[in-house]
């Protein structure tokens, strides 16, 4: 039997002793490899778009700004990384132009204009942003059709690569094994990476199949095998290395990114010796466990931490929300208020993100407050500066009238004019700060030019004023003085002179006014009392002597006593007539008829006193004449 027979018969019964069963038991370990890691591979993809997703809040704010990122989005080679970026720039810029649109809306409206008439201005910002858009859209669409064909490129050469394997496999089984083709088969698969997701696991056991098939179909001698299985230890020792040093790793991101590539090498790795397989997986799953733990221990620590956020930046939206603008109704308030508004934005930037789901939500909403807040902030400045303008308006119309009224030398009129545009002034509002100075000056300047006027040609007239106080109280005295053991007569005579001298006296200070008369009026009439004089007998005795200056207004005086006279004698007769018809014959008819004949009595004296008074200015009128 040549050497080369007997080689292949010891293979064949090296190969019996060894069961079926064993070769496929050999490959499990493997097999579970391949399905773990694509199992651990779809649990991180949540926490890898979430971490992508987490970048609202150093987005633009502007339309123009986000118009300027995706057109410098659309100038990157690799579009595909961008994608939640642009979807979320999209999604703001058409809500920015909605709110220009609603803002104009409602400016058109409070100009004047109806509402069903209102024309948008063109949107200058969209064209160009749509091109980005479309730029950014191509460049993705081609991206994904280059890795499709890539893929299906790839897929078809793994599928060529299957077809050379079980041709080794046929020429294996005929004695004619090719292990250098094998190796080079196994480094060309290695290479070849992306192929379509779908079709990986079917792809992948038919060439684990395979692979086995050659080793078993080969019957390849035991130093050839125990050789590859301690490469194939060493590897995947040290891929197990890597994967433990990561469990410690700051960085737990990019820990876990790691372990994707480290389970893609470790099944791209061949088999290790039967025996060691379990120990081997077992080892690199619990290293991969503990990162795939830290990885999911993060990101729920950051979604509590988000939640945390929110509550922060809730009660933010509230604070500004619930602000009493019935309060602010001057500036310092609202500068206060406007403290307050810019530190709560800033409390706001220190505080982190809120769950990805509510990040916008809750930023709309604390913007839209504070939008609110300087909206009305800006209303009431524009209604103050409106209101000092009118008042700016209504203090120089004052300023004119009182410097019209300035020289006048109507003295009374024209002070209680200057005192009502005065009481006009204080109750005009404010002006602005710059023109408030110099119009009160203004103001001032006219009406002291006024008064010192009236207080140099009135000076005169107090000093006499102060003479005739003096006189009239000499006059008081010499009615207190007189002597009430004379005759009745000559007491009334010496009152009437002195009434007389009262009343040519002329006016006493206007504060002195008051108190002197009533002085007089109570010596006069405590005379009158002890002298027993009626209360008709002081009004003549009055009468007379303030018809005793004469002149012209005797006659005026008489026509209007006569007039009086006339109204009371019809009076009169109107009672007599009413007297005719009531019935007395009860108590209520007779109560009434007593009241009605008082009040006719009454008319009666009336008419009397002033039948004499009549009487008295026609005497004082035969005098004059």
């Amino acid at each position: 039997m040549s050497e080369t027979k007997k080689s292949n018969v010891q293979l064949d019964e090296q190969n019996i002793t060894t069961p079926p069963e064993q070769a496929i038991d050999a490959i499990m370990p493997e097999q579970v490899t391949e399905q773990d890691n694509a199992q651990e591979a779809v649990t991180a993809e949540p926490a890898t778009d979430n971490e992508a997703a987490i970048a609202e809040e150093s987005r633009p704010v502007t339309r123009e700004e986000i118009l300027s990122r995706i057109e410098a989005i659309a100038q990157e080679e690799d579009v595909l990384n961008c994608k939640a970026e642009v979807e979320s720039l999209k999604v703001q810029f058409y809500r920015l132009r909605t709110i220009e649109l609603d803002a104009a809306r409602k400016e058109f409206v409070a100009e004047g204009g109806e509402e069903t008439l209102f024309i948008p201005a063109p949107d200058t910002l969209e064209a160009p942003f749509k091109e980005a858009m479309n730029s950014i859209k191509a460049k993705r669409n081609a991206w994904l059709k280059a890795q499709e064909e890539e893929q299906e490129a790839n897929y078809a050469a793994k599928l060529e690569l299957l077809a050379q394997l079980q041709q080794l496999v046929e020429k294996a089984g005929q004695g004619t094994p090719d292990t250098a083709e094998f190796k080079s088969v196994q480094a060309r698969w290695k290479e070849i990476k992306n192929i379509p997701q779908a079709k990986v696991a079917d792809l992948w056991k038919q060439y684990q199949l395979l692979g086995e098939q050659f080793y078993d179909v080969l019957k390849i001698n035991h130093e050839f095998r125990e050789y590859d299985f301690k490469k194939n230890l060493e590897a995947k020792s040290r891929i197990c290395e890597t994967a433990e040093a990561l469990t410690t790793d700051e960085d737990v991101i990019g820990a876990f990114r790691q372990l994707q590539q480290l389970h893609n090498e470790f099944r791209e790795t061949g088999p290790v010796a039967p025996e060691l397989r379990e120990e081997v997986w077992t080892r690199f799953k619990a290293a991969s466990t503990i990162i795939n733990r830290r990885h999911q221990e993060h990101f729920e620590g950051k979604k509590e931490q988000e939640r945390v956020n929110l509550e922060k930046k809730t009660a933010l939206c509230e604070e500004i929300e619930n602000i009493d603008y019935a309060t602010l109704t001057n500036y310092q308030a609202w500068n206060t208020a406007t403290d307050k508004i810019l530190e709560l934005q800033a409390q706001w930037k220190e505080v982190g993100f809120a769950p990805q789901k509510m990040n916008l939500k809750i930023f709309e909403r604390f913007r839209a407050a504070c939008d609110e807040f300087f909206k009305r902030k800006s209303d009431y400045y524009k209604e103050v500066k409106s209101s000092l303008a009118a008042n700016l308006e209504k203090k120089k119309q004052l300023c004119e009238m009182a410097e019209q009224l300035k020289e006048s030398e109507e003295w009374k009129e024209t002070a209680d004019k200057l005192t009502q545009l005065q009481k006009e002034w204080k109750a005009t509002g404010p002006v602005a700060q710059k023109y408030s100075d110099a119009l009160w000056k203004r103001f001032v300047a006219a009406c002291d030019t006024f008064f010192e006027r009236r207080n140099a040609q009135t000076s005169s007239q107090r000093k006499s004023e102060q003479e005739n106080l003096k006189q009239k109280q000499a006059v008081i005295e010499a009615i207190k003085a007189i002597d009430t053991t004379a005759e009745e007569s000559e007491q009334v005579k010496q009152l009437n002179t002195l009434i007389a001298q009262w009343n040519s006296i002329g006016h006493v200070p206007f504060k002195e006014k008051d108190k002197i008369h009533k002085e007089y009026k109570e010596s006069v009439n405590a005379l009158y009392e002890r002298l027993h004089v009626n209360a008709t007998e002081r009004k003549l005795a009055d009468f007379r002597n303030n018809i005793a200056k004469g002149g012209n207004s005797l006659q005026r005086e008489r026509d209007r006593l006569i007039r009086q006279y006339e109204n009371l004698k019809s009076e009169i007769a109107t009672y007599e007539n009413n007297l005719g018809f009531l019935n007395a014959s009860n108590k209520k008819g007779q109560s009434l008829v007593d009241v009605m004949r008082q009040k006719m009595e009454k008319l009666k004296g009336d008419a009397e006193v002033i039948l004499k008074k009549i009487r008295l200015v026609e005497d004082e009128m035969e005098k004059t004449l």
